[in-house]
């Protein structure tokens, strides 16, 4: 069989269009024996290990938006830095809107303490990762590449959550 033939017989995914809608995310640390550790969650549909991310929130600055979506979907209690650590791009995939792309500005957030009862306590798993094994969970190419390079900003203490 030839490979145009070959290629010909994939399933065809329309391919992301228009600009990219922006997400915020936070990168929830903590150190734990000496070594820096990021809580990640699973996504409602799919199951995907993730950060904790959402929408803009109007009134809000990017950085508390992303603390307020560790809280919904994590539990998590802590400070996020004003500035990004970095950022990444996701293809979601949709039934109703096909192909989407996303953007996601990810923000350095210290926990400081985890809550059992969270608004969406019911709907994800939240599991602590090395960083490596953090990279290693997660599909984006962008945000395995900020996960094995995070280091935790100075002035941000221990982090023991």
């Amino acid at each position: 069989m030839s490979l145009s033939r070959f290629l010909s017989r994939l399933p065809r995914r329309p391919a992301p269009v228009g600009p990219e809608p922006q997400q915020y995310g936070a990168l929830c640390w903590r150190r734990r024996k000496g070594r820096v550790q990021v809580l990640l969650v699973t996504t409602r549909r799919t199951g995907r290990w993730t950060p904790p991310k959402g929408w803009p929130m109007s009134g809000r600055a990017p950085h508390d938006a992303a603390r307020q979506e560790a809280w919904e979907e994590a539990g998590v209690i802590g400070r996020a830095r004003p500035d990004p650590v970095g950022h990444y791009s996701y293809i979601k995939h949709s039934p109703v809107r096909g192909a989407r792309r996303f953007r996601v500005d990810l923000f350095a957030l210290r926990v400081e303490r985890l809550k059992a009862e969270f608004p969406e306590a019911a709907t994800r798993e939240r599991r602590w990762f090395d960083l490596s094994d953090a990279a290693a969970a997660v599909e984006e190419p962008g945000l395995r590449e900020i996960l094995r390079d995070f280091v935790p900003p100075r002035g941000d203490g221990a982090g023991n959550a």
